[in-house]
This record gives C-alpha cells, structure tokens and sequence, in this order.
C-alpha cells in the first residue's frame, strides 16, 4: 500500500522576485507615508494654533463645565466636569440610536412584508408609506415632529390624557413609573433567564421542522415564555406593584416618567424616515428569493404566514443583511441633526463646548471618535450576525 506524498511546506521567499514581499514592502511604505502625512498636519495644526495663542489639548474636560444640560440619564449638575457633560450626550446619542435601530427594524420589516399582502389596501397603505416618507429631507421631519409637539398640542394645563397617569402635552409625554424594589430586580433576572429558554425552544422548534415538518410556535410560544419567567421572577420578589404616578399641575407634571418633545421628535424623525429605506431593502430581499421556493412550500402545505417565516425570510436574509447595516449607520449618523430641535445630543454638547472654550479641533475629535466607534461597532456586530445567517452550502 502506497503512501500519499506529502509536499513539503511552502517557505516564504525573502526576495524582491517574489510578489508577496514585494506587496509586503509597498504596505509598509504606504503605511509610513500615512502616518508621516498625519504627522504633518497634527504638527502644523498645533503649531498655528501656538503661533495665534490659541490654547490646545483635552486637559478642559477636567474643568467644571458651568452649564446645565436639560435631559440626562443619570446625574448631572452644572459644577461637574465637561467628560461628565460629554458623557450626557453620549448616552442620550445611543439611547435614540438603539431604540430607533429596534423600533426601526420592527417597522421596516412589517411594511416590507405588507408590500406582499393579498390585500391592496394595505399594500396601497405600505406603497404610500414609502414613497412618502424617504422622499422627505429627514431634517424636515423632525422639525415637523418637533412642531407638531410644540405648537399643535395643547399646554401641560390642558394635557391630554391617554391613559389613567399618562399626559401629552407640549413638555412631552408622562407617564407612571414602578417604584423600585428587589421584585422588579427578580422579574428583570426572570425576564433574561427567559429569553434563554425562549431562544433554546427556538432552535429546538425549528431543528424539529426540519425533520419532522411538524410546525410550533415560533413567535407566541417564545414570547410567553420570556413573559411568564419575567412573571414568575416577579410573584418570587413580593410582587410589587406600587407606581409613582404623575400629577398634573397648572405649571408642570410632577412625579412619574417624562419623555422630552426633542427626544420623542427626534425618535419618530429617524424611525419613520429610515423604516422607509428598510421597507424597500425587505422588498428587494423578498423578491431576490426565487418563486420556485414559494410554490414548494405551498405544495406541502404550508400556510401564507409560514411560508414567509420558515421558508422565504431565512432565504432573503442574505440579501437584506449587507443593505440593513448601512441604514442602521445611517439612523445612527443622522442622530446628530437633533442639535437642530434642541436634544442634547453629543454635537450640542460639543458645539456648547467650543462656544464656552474655544477647542473647536479637541470637539470635532470627540464627535468624530464617538460616532466612528458606534459605526465600527454596529458594522461588527452586523458581520458577525451575516456569517450566522448566511446559508451554508454543501
């Protein structure tokens, strides 16, 4: 019996005949070409800005800000540092960017399907949507959902109520909120601890599809489980249900939650704006799935709306995935056009700043690491969830 022949391992040429040093040496004197171009131009820059006695470096962010910011998600006053303040208008630029991306997707998506629908009026409603809200500037939809909460609704004296505790009026909207206690701790530990199981029975519900055909719940069954170990981690914690609940006043509403004007109109902005865009990229992906896949599930009887979740989405995921990220970077970009309402955001947080300090370049270099970072980020994750979601070939 013959043995295999083995080649023996490929050794790298240390030569300039070889392509691979060749293309090696041309990187490394790019790379150095860069880095000297970048050089030059801090050095130029910093030296300008001695030269004219303009003061330069991040040691400002030390340096009590004396402003106060008007919607923050934890503690701010005016006597603390400008990082704290910088810190501010980071987390409210994530708080819309994750919530829009959601909010966003969710949209989108169910537009993008009820192109598809039997029914023309709501394919006629979704068209509609479409058409209308991409071919509108997004900056003039928040300034259209700004005024609309401004000036059309009526004053916290007249507010509207909604629901027993929830007021809209022209400060934003309020609404109760859970007095804190070790329950809702609990029901936050059920509530992960269910999504666990919900994603583990997803995966057994469709590895039994596949060799049964037998169709679950992929959607109600996952959703209550996540619910009822919420449920259970709630009634194991006391069940507490005392709410703060807020109070309306002639001059304010005091007690409860409170949701901004700016951030609401900023929200809706971005998501009714960028839901459009995603509507379309589930309409190419739908459609980029052949109709030869429709016609098999119809044959083994699949109903329309099994169809569409077991057999085409998976399918038209690998289209819709690449585009999708591009219009969460997008969302997350045009957040920064809420300095033109009044949210603060991290650019007004840094336009404040440069007005108080006059460290226009150390800002603009604080804007442009936070939103290079968030874009580097969300196009990572979204890789990683491509290759996951890409169908394997055999």
């Amino acid at each position: 019996m013959s043995t295999p022949l083995r080649h023996p391992p490929a050794k790298r040429e240390w030569s300039w005949r070889s392509q691979a040093f060749r293309g090696l040496v041309y990187q490394i004197v790019a790379l150095c070409l860069i880095a000297l171009v970048a050089w030059f131009l801090a050095h130029n820059t910093l030296e300008n800005m001695r030269t004219r006695g303009i003061q330069s470096g991040f040691g400002f962010l030390a340096e009590p800000a004396g402003f106060d910011i008007g919607e923050t998600m934890f503690r701010y006053e005016s006597i603390d540092p400008y990082w704290r303040a910088f810190a501010i208008g980071v987390a409210n630029t994530l708080r819309v960017a994750i919530i829009g991306v959601i909010l966003t997707t969710i949209l989108g998506t169910l537009i993008g399907i009820g192109r598809f629908s039997r029914n023309a009026l709501v394919r006629g409603l979704c068209y509609a949507y479409v058409e209308t809200f991409r071919n509108i500037p997004v900056l003039l939809q928040l300034l259209m959902w700004y005024i609309l909460f401004t000036e059309v609704l009526p004053p916290i004296a007249d507010a509207i109520g909604l629901a027993p505790g929830v007021f809209v009026s022209k400060s934003g909207m309020s609404f109760p909120l859970p007095v804190w206690e070790t329950g809702h701790a609990t029901a936050f530990a059920g509530l992960v601890a269910g999504a666990f199981a919900a994603w583990w029975y997803s995966r057994w519900a469709r590895a039994q599809f596949e060799q049964t055909g037998r169709i679950r719940s992929m959607v109600l069954a996952p959703i209550g489980i996540a619910l009822a170990s919420a449920a259970a981690g709630w009634l194991l914690g006391g069940a507490p249900a005392a709410l703060e609940m807020p109070v309306k006043g002639e001059v304010i509403i005091e007690g409860g939650g409170m949701l901004t004007p700016e951030f609401i109109a900023v929200l809706l902005g971005l998501v009714a704006y960028t839901a459009a865009f995603v509507a379309e990229v589930v309409r190419s992906g739908i459609q980029a799935v052949p109709y030869g896949q429709n016609e098999a599930a119809r044959a083994i009887g699949l109903a329309r709306g099994h169809e569409m979740r077991l057999i085409v989405l998976p399918q038209a995921l690998r289209v819709i995935i690449p585009p999708m990220t591009n219009q969460f970077l997008n969302l997350t970009k045009n957040s920064s056009l809420a300095v033109a309402i009044g949210y603060p955001d991290v650019v007004s947080i840094s336009n404040t700043a440069i007005n108080q300090t006059g460290r226009a370049v150390e800002c603009i270099a604080i804007i442009m690491a936070v939103y290079l970072t968030t874009s580097l980020l969300t196009s990572l994750f979204m890789n990683w969830f491509n290759a996951r979601a890409a169908i394997k070939e055999r």
